[in-house]
Formats: C-alpha cells, sequence, structure tokens
C-alpha cells in the first residue's frame, strides 16, 4: 500500500446482500475492494460484483454533471439550469392537464441507496399522480400482494431463517448466482453448504440446473410457469394426509376448513402432468417437509414473474403454515429493521386492498399503489384525459426491463412534453429525457440499507458515511431528490434541507413526540437527521452517534417470533384464504389440462450482473457472463442447431437472434436468455457494454400477458418458436467455458 493509500469501510450496494467492504483508496479514487471480515453480517464475504467496485466507481462513462436538451440535444449544463427546467415544465403542465399527466417509474436500483428510500415518497406526494410504476411488477410484486392478503401489510414479507433451519425448498431460486432476493443474506452459498453440513436437506424446483441446484439433495426440473400448481398440490398433500400442524399459529389463523377444500382438486396426480413431474415425486417432497424438524420455503422470481405468480406467492406462505414453520426459529421469520416501526400491541389493522383504482387506458387494478409497468407505453400513447405527458424516471431503465421496450422507445421518443432521468448513465431510457440528473458515484455517497434490513435473515444494522468527497461540481443524490420534489412541487428555490426539516416536524407531530427532540438530532445533513430520527423512533432506540461508532455494524440478534404484532388484517388474524386468492384459483384450476405444444422461455441471472446495471464494468464481462440461448442437446438437434450458431428467437413481441449454447442444464422444452441486456441503441454512452450488446430478452414479450392479481408481467414460461439462421450475424460472444 502506498504511502498515500488509506481504507474506509462501506456496504456494497450492487445487489441485496449488503455485504460489508474495505475500499482501498489512493487520492479520492478507489483501487481495491475486499470483504470486511469484521463486518457483522457478511464477515467478509464477497462476491465479484463487490470486487469490482473500483471499477464501477471509476467508470469514465459515469455523467459528472446534468445534461439539459436545447434544440434536440443533450447538452451539459450546471444543477441550477436542470432545476430551472424542470420547475418551469412538470409545474406548468400539472397546471394545464391536471395532476395524472405526470408518471414516475422508479427502478430498482433505488433500494440500493439512502436517497432512494428517503425521497421518491415524497416526490409522489408533491406531485400527487396515481400514475406511478416501478420494478416490483418486473420482479417481486407477487409477494407484496400475497403478504398483504394474508397478514394486511405488503411490507410483512417472512424470510427463511438460513442459519438454523433443517430444510430448505428453493422454487424459482437461483441464490448462487443472484445472491439471493428479498432475503437479504450475504454469503448464501455458504449458508447452503452449512446446511448440508449440519444434516440438513437442501429441495431445489427449478426447469434449470442451476448452480444452486447442483448442491441440492433433491433437484426437481419442473415445467416452467407450473410453480403454484406444483404448491397448491403439496399443500393438498398436508391436508388430505392429516400432515398439516400449524403449532402455535392455528388460534391466529382464519379459513384453514376453506383453504382444504378451496384446494381439494389439486392432487399430485392431478397435476403430475402439467408440471412434469411424477406425482410420487411431489408426494415425497410434501412428506418431507411435513417430517422435517424445521423447514422454511422459499419462492422467487421464476415462481412470481408467471401467470399465477400472487398465487404461487401465497402458497409458499400457505406451506410454512401448515407445517407450523411460519415465525418460529429455522422456518421463515418476519425481521425487525433498526428502523422500522416499534412493536405495537396486537391489534386488528386497515387490511390490504387491491384495485383502489384503474389505469386510465386497459383498466388495470393498482396494486400497493402502483400500476403495472406493461401499461406505461400505453398511458403515454393513447390520446385523452389524463395521458401522461411527463415522465419522471428515478434510477431505471424500462426500455431494457420491461415488455417490448420498442414500443415503450417510441413511446418515450414522440409522445412525452418532457421527461426527467435521475441515472449516472445515458442508457437506453435516459437518452430520451430532457433532464438527466446524474448522482455521484457511490464512493462519494453515504450508505444505509432501509429496504434491505427489512428482508435481512438477521437483525443488523450498519452505515457508513461517504468514502471520498464529493468532487468538483457534483451534487449529493439526496440533495438532487431534494431538489427535485421542491421543484415539481411549487418550491424551487426553497433550501433543500427544507424537505427533511418538513418530514422530521410531520413525523414527530403524528407520533405525538415533543418538538424539542429535532433539536436534540445530530447528523451532517438532513437524511443524517432523518436517518437518527428514525433509529430513535425504532424496535431498539438506537442513534445515529452509536451507529458511527460501530463502523462494521452492530447485531442485533437472530430473527425472532413476531406474530401476531405483525397482523395488520382487518380480522387481527391470517387470513389464510382471502377473497381475492380464492376468486382466482377456479383460473389455476383451469391451467391443469394446458400443455405447451412448443418451447417456453425462461429467463436467467448471473453472479457477475445485476439486470442491465453492471454490463459496462469491464471487469465483469465475459467468460460465463454472455448472452447466449442456452438449449437443450435434443432440442437443438430437432431444429438442427449446433454450438455457436445464431438461433432466431420469435415470440409474440418479436424477434431476436443469440448465439446456441448446448447444455442439459436446461429441460428439454425449455430455453433459456438472460435478463438485461441489448445495449445496441444509438444515443446512448456506455461503451463497454454498447461493444458486446447482446439482445433484449423482453423485447419477445407484448405486455398483454400479466398476473391479474399483482399487474406483474409473465416473464417466465413464454411460448417461444426457434429457428436456425443459415447465414448467421457476426457475434462477439465467447462460448468457450
Amino acid at each position: 500500500m502506498s504511502h498515500d493509500s488509506r481504507t474506509a469501510l462501506r456496504v456494497c450496494p450492487l445487489c441485496e446482500a449488503t455485504c460489508g467492504l474495505t475500499l482501498t483508496i489512493e487520492g479520492t479514487t478507489v483501487t481495491g475492494a475486499r470483504g470486511d471480515r469484521d463486518d457483522v453480517f457478511s464477515q467478509g464475504f464477497i462476491c465479484p460484483k463487490g470486487a469490482s467496485f473500483g471499477g464501477l466507481d471509476a467508470d469514465p462513462d459515469r455523467l459528472r454533471t446534468p445534461l439539459v436538451r436545447t434544440d434536440g440535444v443533450l447538452r451539459e449544463a450546471t444543477w441550477d439550469e436542470a432545476f430551472d427546467m424542470i420547475a418551469a415544465k412538470i409545474p406548468a403542465l400539472t397546471e394545464e392537464y391536471g395532476k395524472q399527466a405526470v408518471g414516475v417509474f422508479l427502478g430498482n436500483p433505488n433500494v440500493h441507496t439512502m436517497a432512494g428510500g428517503l425521497y421518491p415518497p415524497l416526490l409522489l406526494a408533491a406531485l400527487g399522480t396515481r400514475n406511478v410504476f416501478t420494478a416490483s411488477t418486473l420482479d417481486q410484486m407477487p409477494k407484496h400482494v400475497s403478504s398483504g392478503l394474508l397478514f394486511g401489510d405488503a411490507q410483512a414479507i417472512p424470510v427463511p431463517d438460513l442459519d438454523r433451519t433443517a430444510h430448505l425448498l428453493l422454487i424459482g431460486a437461483n441464490p448462487l448466482e443472484s445472491n439471493g432476493s428479498l432475503c437479504t443474506a450475504p454469503d448464501f452459498p455458504g449458508k447452503l453448504k452449512a446446511l448440508r453440513r449440519r444434516g440438513g436437506t437442501l429441495t431445489v424446483i427449478d426447469p434449470r440446473r442451476t448452480r444452486t441446484a447442483r448442491l441440492a439433495d433433491r433437484h426437481a426440473a419442473i415445467r416452467p410457469g407450473t410453480d403454484a400448481l406444483l404448491l397448491a398440490a403439496l399443500t393438498q398433500v398436508l391436508l388430505e394426509e392429516k400432515l398439516a400442524d400449524p403449532g402455535a399459529l392455528t388460534e391466529h389463523l382464519d379459513g384453514y376448513d376453506e383453504l382444504a377444500e378451496a384446494i381439494a382438486d389439486f392432487t399430485p396426480e392431478a397435476v403430475s402432468a402439467a408440471c412434469d413431474l411424477e406425482a410420487d415425486t411431489i408426494r415425497g417432497i410434501a412428506r418431507e417437509l411435513a417430517a422435517a424438524p424445521s423447514a422454511a420455503v422459499y419462492g422467487r422470481i421464476g415462481s412470481c414473474t408467471v401467470e399465477h405468480g400472487t398465487l404461487a406467492s401465497w402458497l409458499v406462505d400457505v406451506l410454512n403454515i401448515l407445517t407450523g414453520n411460519l415465525d418460529r426459529p429455522g422456518g421463515a421469520l418476519f425481521p425487525l429493521s433498526a428502523t422500522g416501526r416499534a412493536p405495537r400491541p396486537a391489534a386488528p389493522g386497515k387490511g390490504f386492498a387491491l384495485g383502489r383504482w384503474r389505469s386510465r387506458v386497459s383498466g388495470h387494478p393498482e396494486a400497493k399503489g402502483e400500476l403495472p409497468v406493461a401499461a406505461l407505453a400505453e398511458e403515454i400513447e393513447t390520446p385523452g384525459e389524463g395521458r401522461i405527458r411527463a415522465l419522471v424516471v428515478i434510477a431505471g431503465n424500462p426500455v431494457l426491463s420491461a415488455p417490448d421496450g420498442d414500443r415503450l422507445d417510441r413511446a418515450l421518443a414522440d409522445g412525452l412534453d418532457f421527461m426527467v432521468s435521475v441515472d449516472p448513465y445515458l442508457n437506453e431510457t435516459a437518452r430520451h429525457a430532457d433532464v438527466v440528473l446524474p448522482p455521484p458515484p457511490p464512493s462519494q455517497s453515504a450508505h444505509f440499507d432501509f429496504a434491505l434490513n427489512s428482508l435481512a435473515v438477521r437483525n443488523q444494522v450498519r452505515y457508513g458515511r461517504a468514502a471520498v468527497p464529493l468532487e468538483e461540481g457534483g451534487m449529493d443524490e439526496c440533495e438532487i431528490l431534494a431538489r427535485l420534489v421542491l421543484a415539481v412541487g411549487g418550491n424551487h428555490g426553497a433550501p433543500p434541507g427544507s424537505v427533511d426539516d418538513t418530514v422530521i416536524a410531520t413525523t414527530l407531530a403524528k407520533a405525538g413526540a415533543p418538538e424539542t427532540l429535532a433539536g436534540e438530532l445530530t447528523g451532517l445533513t438532513g437524511a443524517e437527521r432523518r436517518l437518527d430520527l428514525m433509529l430513535r423512533m425504532g424496535p431498539y432506540g438506537l442513534t445515529l452517534e452509536q451507529l458511527l461508532a460501530h463502523p462494521h455494524g452492530i447485531d442485533l440478534g437472530a430473527l425472532k417470533p413476531r406474530v401476531p404484532q405483525v397482523l395488520k388484517t382487518r380480522s387481527g388474524r391470517i387470513e389464510l384464504l382471502p377473497e381475492p386468492i380464492a376468486a382466482d384459483l377456479p383460473r389455476l384450476r383451469a391451467s391443469l389440462g394446458a400443455r405447451p405444444a412448443g418451447l417456453v422461455l425462461v429467463g436467467r441471472r448471473h453472479l457477475r450482473s445485476n439486470n442491465s446495471w453492471l454490463h459496462n464494468v469491464a471487469a465483469l464481462r465475459g467468460g460465463s457472463n454472455v448472452c447466449t440461448l442456452q438449449i437443450h442437446p435434443e432440442d437443438a438437434a430437432r431444429i438442427g442447431l449446433a454450438e455457436g450458431d445464431t438461433a432466431r428467437i420469435t415470440a409474440a413481441g418479436g424477434e431476436v437472434e443469440a448465439p446456441a449454447e448446448i447444455t442439459d442444464a436446461v429441460r428439454t422444452g425449455v430455453v433459456s436468455l438472460p435478463h438485461g441486456w441489448g445495449h445496441s441503441r444509438p444515443g446512448t454512452r456506455m461503451t463497454v457494454a454498447g461493444a458486446d450488446p447482446g439482445v433484449n430478452v423482453n423485447q419477445l414479450l407484448d405486455g398483454s400477458l400479466l398476473d391479474p392479481l399483482s399487474g406483474t408481467s409473465v416473464l417466465n414460461a413464454v411460448p417461444v418458436s426457434v429457428t436456425a439462421v443459415l447465414n448467421p450475424v457476426p457475434v462477439s460472444v465467447a462460448l468457450t467455458r
């Protein structure tokens, strides 16, 4: 280490695992990143994404100054110019056309930044729009909806107690690649190996033999899209064979007898053909689950982004409930974040309602205050009162992440009067903006995990200030979003800190706390003062000063049972068979006879990627992180595809071409393309990604297939046709393994 080198601690913001990092810094440049062995949560674990922190941080393609559009061309501008333009445009549009004329899209990087946790709700309140779209309807909304219906709180998501369980059943999840999702767990691979070492059992349900599946005691290669049928059959076996024993939860359950009746038709024999699993295999899985001393069922994106995603998410928790494993050590428990609400006496709540309003064009019901992303393009294109004329995008790239990006691309180009993008890159979506506001690199930002700590497999809390000072001309992301709130809300020019002062005063008044507490809060910024207040009012009564005194974090202990305090249903009980679920079961029953005639498509993730974020980091490219069509040897032979040949994949939304990767890691009848690629559109500034763009798998989707309860796009189990391209297009992808 050179004489001017120093180290700084930081929590990695690049995936949901939230591993602690030790950064090596020379001057103001991050020259290295390794795992923080003293971190109370991750204990030194690091993945390739965290190791590449310095490369991401110093990416020369990152925007350093705002951009504004003048005479159709984006040019560099001052921060004042950028906010002046926003303040002139958006309030004028809402004045002329109403509040619904502005739409907002929030991408999932918002849950990985402090600013993204604090300011978007204030932006939505300032705008007053119901045209809110987020990455959730491309990902986890089914879990929010099922939790809302079961427990009365869409944020009450139980997570598997990985360190203590004796039996883990994973469905639609590949945590060795994703590092876990809706389950914040550093070193998920190590936790699975530890499960095996202590004599536990790992069962993986997945149409692909993933790295996770290779670790399993049992891997069931299910037909894609039939997750809910399998889970229903497991539930039916538990009830029919009288293996169900909710234990301490029994007194908190409503609808037990109704559930048994509703699920009676879904026997293993009835679902076997659709799932392409033997009935005996299904019964064996159910019996093993019931017999385990402790067990947890965990479902993720493969079981969420399908036609019955909400039913599958509901059944995951039903299985945990029926086996007595919900809310007990070794099962699935509800984390208690340091900034969460302090526990209150158990009492009925307001419950959770769906469809409180509907989208203007197609009448899609809202879920958790959001409309389906698949409806965004039509809400911009379709004339009439309430048409979206202005769009604010924060940390999102829906042109790549949403179905039919070509249509959305055209809508953004031709259908908007004004667009703002908060993004460090000029990506496929931001290139359409009239104003681009770039947040600083992560080394120059403070970090706290508001959302992810509420999903952590162990209660803990960590905070780190910026490791490197803001570069000249830069603006902190919290200030960017605070000024955006002021600009759209008619308060342009007010001090950014006034946004935080208002929140603090309102929070204290609502809680009936003395106003003098505001003067006791510490912190260098409004955001830090708000964090201090949330910690003080939280369940552990911590302070910001305590966090700063513990740079490796504070361990708050293993997860503990929290029912009935967590329940917010109108009955104050777990509602096993909510009406919207019961009403959707006939649709699932109708799918029993469905069997795809041809190939179906599933997505996949890679350890060295995260959606479309990280494709511009050279250190993370190449090797097995490539955009190929994985196809089984039997299907490839039938089509006439050889390794490396160009395959044309066609579906309802269009067609794409990708090199074939022939592998028995996918089952017959299934092909797989990775998510987040397709960096080939003009006008972007992403040099590394553009040199090897890959193809956008979501262009194969026309956006018409949704899970009706959650509005989530069907991204998996999509019917496709695959043909060999006789005159292959050049590809720059290394297929060597």
